[in-house]
């Protein structure tokens, strides 16, 4: 019988591989961020045939709301997957809707079985991708503030960029103590965020993050981390620096595309994942200019 089980590092192997065979560039389809953000929304996992099915608990009421799913990952036929997704939810009494669902994947969702379903964008669940090479320069003329910001700042300071090793999260965690005194977001996410961030940096090693870091004269003013996405796209899941440095974010975003480059050359595009639905956030995303944004829908059953 396939029954559900909470998700596991352990579990990397057979998660990571249907991944792989996903190749999505959506945030929401990396071990990673599967594994960082588990205290939040409680994942359990099943396998059926080659396909991942992931149904996500809400943590803060986990007896009042019925599971939802994403789509379910990897290769090989759809309809055991969906059946067995549909026959789980109807056990529970609950309705059946996947959320975070691609165009690609609506795509096949339509094609396998037409006018079961109906599709609502969810726009605060839209990533944003840019491309590696635009933002590892700045060029073009509706980045020339960034560019801007990026040259006061190497003018003004005696700054470097490393790469972020196990050695340096004790300083990366000291300046998120920092940022999160002044971060306009409900105590909830901040505490959120934090979770993630530890479970990434204590694991760092087996979730395979990679990260960078900012300093001025040897001080930690800004990170970020991040891990492969897919065959062409990196995805960035943190970027954490102090404003009272102008321009230290825009040095942290151009200083890792620069590394992701280097160290990943067929990765055309980063996906700077998505703004919760905070117009702050959105206005800032929006202002290094995506290539594109990836929608996403919720799928539900009619």
């Amino acid at each position: 019988m396939i029954e559900f089980r909470p998700i596991s590092i352990s579990d990397k192997d057979v998660i990571v591989k249907r991944l792989r065979a996903e190749n999505s560039r959506s945030a929401d389809y990396n071990f990673g961020n599967l594994i960082m953000w588990d205290s939040r929304f409680r994942k359990h996992i099943a396998v059926v045939e080659d396909r991942l099915i992931i149904d996500i608990r809400n943590s803060r009421c986990p007896r009042l709301e019925c599971p939802y799913y994403v789509f379910p990952v990897g290769s090989g036929a759809l309809r055991p997957a969906i059946d067995f997704m549909k026959g789980y939810a109807d056990q529970k009494g609950c309705s059946f809707s996947m959320r975070g669902v691609t165009e690609a994947q609506r795509t096949l969702l339509e094609k396998e079985f037409p006018g079961r379903f109906t599709f609502s964008e969810t726009r605060n669940l839209f990533d944003y991708i840019y491309l590696a090479e635009k933002l590892s320069t700045y060029a073009g003329k509706k980045l020339h503030a960034k560019r801007n910001f990026c040259n006061r700042f190497e003018k003004n300071y005696n700054w470097d960029f490393v790469r972020l090793t196990p050695d340096l999260i004790p300083g990366c965690l000291e300046l998120f103590d920092q940022w999160r005194v002044d971060a306009d977001i409900s105590a909830d996410s901040v505490s959120d965020e934090y979770n993630a961030i530890t479970t990434g940096f204590h694991n760092w090693d087996a979730l395979e993050l990679e990260g960078g870091v900012l300093r001025v004269d040897g001080e930690v003013i800004g990170f970020t981390v991040g891990e492969r996405a897919s065959s062409d796209t990196f995805d960035v899941h943190f970027e954490k620096a102090l404003t009272s440095y102008s321009g230290a974010y825009a040095m942290v975003c151009r200083e890792f595309a620069k590394q992701i480059i280097h160290d990943h050359p067929e990765v055309v595009y980063i996906n700077r994942e998505d703004d919760m639905g905070l117009e702050n956030l959105r206005k800032a995303k929006l202002g290094y200019y995506p290539e594109y944004l990836l929608k996403k829908y919720t799928a539900k059953e009619k």
